[in-house]
């Protein structure tokens, strides 16, 4: 019996994104909400992977009957053929607005499944649209290279195999394979900036510049993600040479780097040293006491962290308990 050609392109690309392991199968994570995307990756999982599919429901408990929702997906799922589905709730906190915190309580429970079963991969069902909203979002908040190229298809432990699979087919694999779609809600509330991008931004430049905007916006992506990946091992080298071995910084080494160059050193460094929810303007605040050193304060940073400059080099420092910055030669 000929498959669909929906179904196909599902498969295909979670064929090519899950190739067999050189010491035999492996397992596979899939992470499945029930809608279209998710679940068309699972079933494809499901034929293709070279392993036992792993499949996980997560439960926000947002709405009611989430965790009925969660049981039948979990069911289906093993229907489908998964070695197992099991349902995973969360508790969603409220850092970073109500899409931000689902997300964190999402992957930290994926994650740590991940680990349970030997850093397992964990496919997601993100599709081309999605890359195409997540660029535009980056575009709209000013964002860097690094947030302009999108998610990455390979990013351990997350796996996106269908980033070059568009919406629409994911939703004509489902039709065509029989499946019952859940539509969530949130996914046509438009308190939501990514569901206004979904459905009124991305359909206005469509129609304004003739078609193919998300496809663009995907290219756009990836070619991003070339350049940003080569930029960063470049940087990363340089790190190297430029940390000492009590994790302080060559500021006057790192200030004749080209600017794409000395701001990665510097995330990467910061990262390093336990500085999280590294901002823009944060960075910038860092980069000044490398590249306009006039002797100025050190820039607060989160956790209340900061970085000082003292005889040529950074060290990250607990607010105020950080040496005193001198101010330099005129040379420097």
């Amino acid at each position: 019996m000929r498959v669909p050609e929906p179904v196909a392109e599902v498969r295909r690309a979670v064929r090519q994104a899950v190739p067999g392991g050189a010491d035999g199968p492996f397992a596979v994570i899939v992470a499945c909400s029930g809608g279209a995307d998710s679940l068309a990756l699972a079933a494809a999982a499901v034929h293709v992977a070279p392993g036992p599919v792993l499949g996980v429901v997560v439960d926000h408990g947002l709405q009611g009957g989430s965790d009925e929702h969660a049981a039948r997906t979990a069911a289906l799922l093993r229907d489908l053929g998964a070695a197992r589905a099991d349902v995973v709730a969360v508790e969603v906190g409220t850092s970073g607005g109500p899409e931000a915190a689902a997300r964190a309580a999402r992957y930290a429970a994926l994650r740590s499944i991940s680990q349970q079963h030997g850093d397992a991969p964990v496919l997601l069902g993100h599709t081309l649209d999605d890359q195409a909203e997540t660029v535009l979002l980056g575009l709209g908040r000013g964002s860097g290279a690094r947030s302009l190229a999108g998610m990455a298809a390979w990013d351990p432990p997350w796996c996106r195999p269908l980033l070059g699979v568009r919406r629409a087919t994911t939703r004509a694999a489902c039709a065509a394979a029989g499946l019952a779609v859940w539509d969530d809600p949130h996914n046509a509330d438009p308190r939501y900036t990514r569901v206004r991008l979904r459905h009124e931004v991305l359909p206005l430049l469509e129609d304004v510049l003739a078609g193919g905007v998300a496809p663009a916006l995907a290219r756009t992506a990836a070619q991003l993600a070339d350049d940003d990946a080569t930029l960063t091992a470049l940087a990363d080298g340089r790190r190297h040479e430029l940390v000492d071995d009590d994790g302080a910084l060559d500021a006057v080494a790192l200030a004749v780097d080209p600017p794409a160059i000395r701001r990665r050193v510097l995330r990467g460094w910061l990262h390093a040293a336990g500085v999280a929810e590294l901002s823009d303007a944060h960075l910038r605040a860092v980069d000044a006491l490398v590249a306009a050193w006039r002797g100025q304060g050190a820039p607060p940073l989160p956790g209340g962290l900061e970085v000082v400059r003292a005889r040529g080099r950074l060290r990250v420092a607990a607010a105020g308990a950080g040496t005193a910055p001198h101010a330099p030669p005129p040379i420097c």
